[in-house]
C-alpha cells in the first residue's frame, strides 16, 4: 500500500458506484458542493441554470456534487447553501444527471429524525443507482437549536445515536435498537427499501463533536473543512494512526474556491478559502494526492466569473490528471 493508498475498500464498498468514483485507492478526486455558482456579495444564489451545469459537471466526469442542509437564513452565518433541501433536490438531481455521484455534507443529523433520513437517503439510493453518499454533521449553528426544540449542548452524543441508528435500519432487516434520545424498535417492523448496495456509504461532515478514532471506527470516510495546509500531514497521520487494524478510510476537505481567469495566478488563501489559477491548482492536488488527501469539494460561492467557463476550464486542463474513473 502506498502512502497516499485508502484501500483496498471492501467489497461493498468497492461495488458501490458512488463511493469507488468519489473515494479511489491513491488518487484524489475534487468535486462541488452546490450550487454551482458564483454569488460572493449576496448570502442568496440565483439558482440560474442550475439543472444544464449540474447536467455540465456530470457529463465532463467531476466526481461528486454535495448538497448543504441550511435550514434557515442566519445573517450572520451569510450563506444558504443551496436554499432547496438537500433531500428534495436529491430526487430532482437522480432524473437529470447520469454517473456524477450525489452526497450530503451534510445533513444535521441533530436536527433531523434519523428514521426519517434513513427512509429519505435509501429512497435517494434507489432513485440514484447506489450513487449517493450520505454525509451527517451537527451544524454546530447554535442559533437554529430552540426553532427545532433541540438540545445544543447534546448534540455530539445525539449525532453518535442517530449515526448508528441510521446505520441499522439501512443495514440490517427487522432490528432491534433502544436509544435514548430518538425511538425503540423491537424486531417487528422493517425499513424499507434497502440501500442498492450492501449498505450505504455513510460519511462524517465536520468533526460532528466526535474524536477522530471515534470517526475511524464507524465512518465510512471523512470530509472536513479546510485546514492549515502546513498541519495537513500531521492531520493525515492522526488519522491513519486512528484506524489500528482497519482499513484506511477516506479523507477530504471542502473550501471555498474561487478560479482565476490567469492560469498562472498564484494560490492566496482568503478567510476560509482559496483563490488561485489552475496551475498552481494542480500543484496543490498533486501535492496533496501525495499526501493522501482522497477528495476535495470546491465550492464556488466566491467565483467572480461566470461557472460555466470555470467548469469548463477545470474540465479541459485538471480533470484529465484527477479523473473519476
Amino acid at each position: 500500500m502506498t502512502e497516499s493508498s485508502i484501500g483496498p475498500l471492501p467489497a461493498e464498498l468497492s461495488n458501490h458506484p458512488g463511493y469507488r468514483r468519489v473515494f479511489r485507492p491513491d488518487r484524489l478526486t475534487f468535486g462541488f458542493i452546490m450550487p454551482l455558482e458564483g454569488y460572493p456579495d449576496s448570502p442568496f444564489p440565483t439558482l440560474e441554470n442550475h439543472q444544464k451545469l449540474a447536467r455540465m459537471a456530470d457529463e465532463a466526469g467531476f466526481s461528486a456534487l454535495w448538497l448543504r442542509d441550511v435550514p434557515f437564513y442566519d445573517p450572520d452565518f451569510g450563506d444558504t447553501g443551496q436554499m432547496l433541501d438537500p433531500l428534495v433536490y436529491l430526487g430532482f438531481l437522480a432524473a437529470h444527471t447520469h454517473r456524477i455521484a450525489l452526497g450530503t455534507a451534510g445533513i444535521v443529523a441533530t436536527l433531523r429524525e434519523p428514521l426519517i433520513v434513513a427512509k429519505q437517503a435509501v429512497s435517494a439510493d434507489q432513485l440514484l443507482g447506489g450513487r449517493f453518499l450520505l454525509g451527517l454533521s451537527t451544524g454546530d449553528r447554535a442559533i437554529e437549536y430552540p426553532a427545532f426544540g433541540a438540545n445544543y449542548e447534546n448534540r455530539g452524543e445525539r449525532y453518535r445515536e442517530a449515526f448508528g441508528l441510521i446505520k441499522a435500519v439501512t443495514e440490517q432487516e427487522f432490528p432491534r435498537v433502544q436509544t435514548t434520545h430518538y425511538g425503540m424498535l423491537e424486531g417487528a417492523i422493517d425499513l424499507i427499501p434497502k440501500p442498492v448496495g450492501k449498505r450505504l456509504p455513510m460519511i462524517v461532515v465536520g468533526r460532528a463533536r466526535q474524536d477522530v478514532e471515534w470517526i475511524a471506527t464507524h465512518s465510512d470516510g471523512w470530509i472536513w473543512h479546510l485546514s492549515d495546509f502546513k498541519r495537513l500531514p500531521q492531520l493525515i497521520e492522526l488519522w491513519r494512526s486512528s484506524h489500528q487494524d482497519r482499513w484506511i478510510k477516506p479523507y477530504g476537505y471542502g473550501t471555498m474556491f474561487d478560479l482565476s481567469e490567469d492560469p498562472h495566478e498564484p494560490l492566496r488563501f482568503m478567510g476560509n478559502g482559496i483563490r488561485t489559477g489552475r496551475n498552481a491548482l494542480i500543484e496543490l492536488f498533486h501535492h496533496q494526492q501525495q499526501l493522501g488527501v482522497s477528495h476535495v469539494a470546491l465550492n464556488l460561492k466566491p467565483l467572480r466569473r461566470p461557472a460555466h467557463d470555470a467548469l469548463a476550464e477545470l474540465a479541459e486542463y485538471v480533470l484529465p490528471l484527477f479523473p473519476a474513473e
